[in-house]
This record gives C-alpha cells, sequence and structure tokens, in this order.
C-alpha cells in the first residue's frame, strides 16, 4: 500500500511539473512576441528616423560634380568652388615668410579629425617636398595673417563646415597674386632650398630639355643642380650652384611691379 501510494505521488509530482513548464514556456513566447513587436516597432521608428536625417544630410550637403578649393593666399581668403560657382568662403591663415604656404595645384589625399593646436579638422595635402594641409587651429587670432608653418589654417566652425563637403581627389589650387610661385617675389635658390620656387624652375629646365625628370618634386637636389650647371654653361652663364638674378632672367623669370 505505502509502495502504491508513493508511486502515485511521484506521478502526480511529475504531471504537475510537465504543467507548470507549459505555462513558463507559453508565458516566455507571449513575453518574446510582445518584446520583438515593440524592438520591431522601436527599430522601424529608430530607422525611419536616421534615414529621413540622412535625406536632410544630402539636401543641406549636396554631392557636388565639379567641387575644387582656390586658396589665395594674399586675399588670405579660401574659395570652394563648384565649377566656376561660388559656394562658400572662409577667411584664412597662411604661412609666414620663412616658412610659405606651397603654390601650386594639389589635391586632398586625406582627411582626419584632429586635435590640439590643428583645431578638429585635418584635410592633407600631396606637396612633395614636406607635410601640408588645411586644418583648424586653437590660435583664432591668427586668421588673416601670415603666421602658420606653411599650412592654411582656418577658424574650427569653418574647417568643420567645409570637411563636410571635402573629398580624397579634391583639387586644391594656391596661388599668391601677381608672382606666381615666387610668392612674394625672387629669393637666391641654393641645393637644398625646397618649395614652389624650386618646382617652377625644375619644370622651366625640363620644358627647356636640361632636367631629364618626367617628376618634379620641388626639392634642389644634385640632378637639379646638374641640369642648372648645363643651363647655364649653354646660356654664358658663370657655373654657379645658386639661382640668383641672372639665371631668373636667362630663364624667363621676371617680376614685374
Amino acid at each position: 500500500m505505502y509502495k502504491r501510494s508513493k508511486k502515485i505521488i511521484i506521478i502526480i509530482l511529475f504531471i504537475s511539473i510537465l504543467t507548470l513548464g507549459s505555462i513558463i514556456l507559453l508565458y516566455n513566447q507571449n513575453y518574446l512576441a510582445k518584446v520583438g513587436s515593440v524592438s520591431d516597432k522601436y527599430a522601424s521608428e529608430y530607422f525611419g528616423e536616421y534615414i529621413q536625417w540622412e535625406y536632410k544630410m544630402l539636401d543641406n550637403n549636396p554631392d557636388y560634380n565639379d567641387l575644387k578649393i582656390l586658396v589665395d593666399i594674399e586675399e588670405k581668403r579660401l574659395y570652394l568652388l563648384n565649377g566656376n560657382e561660388l559656394i562658400k568662403k572662409y577667411p584664412i591663415a597662411s604661412g609666414k615668410p620663412s616658412t610659405p604656404s606651397p603654390l601650386g595645384s594639389w589635391e586632398i589625399v586625406n582627411k582626419a579629425r584632429w586635435g590640439s593646436g590643428f583645431g578638429t579638422r585635418w584635410m592633407g595635402l600631396n606637396v612633395p617636398w614636406g607635410r601640408f594641409g588645411i586644418h583648424g587651429t586653437n590660435k583664432p587670432d591668427s586668421i588673416g595673417y601670415n603666421a602658420s608653418a606653411g599650412c592654411i589654417r582656418m577658424n574650427n566652425k569653418d574647417v568643420e563646415d567645409l570637411y563636410k563637403y571635402v573629398k580624397h581627389g579634391t583639387p586644391v589650387a594656391i596661388i599668391n597674386g601677381l608672382h606666381g610661385p615666387f610668392g612674394y617675389g625672387l629669393k637666391t635658390i641654393r641645393p637644398g632650398s625646397f618649395g614652389a620656387d624650386v618646382m617652377e624652375i625644375q619644370r622651366r629646365l625640363q620644358v627647356l630639355g636640361y632636367y631629364d625628370n618626367d617628376y618634379l618634386d620641388g626639392k634642389y637636389g644634385p640632378m637639379m643642380e646638374r641640369a642648372l650647371y648645363d643651363f647655364q654653361k649653354y646660356h654664358g652663364i658663370d657655373k654657379n650652384p645658386n639661382i640668383e638674378w641672372e639665371t631668373f632672367r636667362a630663364l624667363g623669370i621676371i617680376m614685374m611691379d
């Protein structure tokens, strides 16, 4: 009798456990269904808002098909253009006379969110003789002056705005009034010099057939020096590694007032 009662109790407990398990499983399914419904609704609302935000950004920052940047060192202005259409202009600071900005035609080759003295954004240029770029600053009082080590400085709010438009490969022209690549005038160019003026000398020697190098790097090295000696010899100029007035004139480089 005792064994039979024990068996019945075990069966009842087993049935109870199965029933309770079924109830818990059904509850969990209902709960998950409700949670899933809420999650789906939340996701739908979230991604719907995100898509609306994306469209707004595209409207506010259209994808221009002929974007370019013009930096005028003399005016201390950076112009953002789409073809010949002016989109925006910003005040800038440029290089000091001892560390001039790289005059010439370049491209944006990298972008980054920087900090410290470089402000909040950085857009690097493919200048071959050094590291130059367009960036923000923690010295806003320098804007409007020749104050940098050669980079183009902008107010942080302006560089953040420009950053939204600019892409890798965006062309950048840096010009400086009447003197073009010679900045504020002619200066003696010596072995080891570098800059836009050196690159222009290389270009002229190349066109005249003296500088046999397709790559112009704006650095006055041994190959350029040999080309210079050949040029001076042909034009009856005394051999001189320093490029001064007589050589400038023979190369057709004359500053006009």
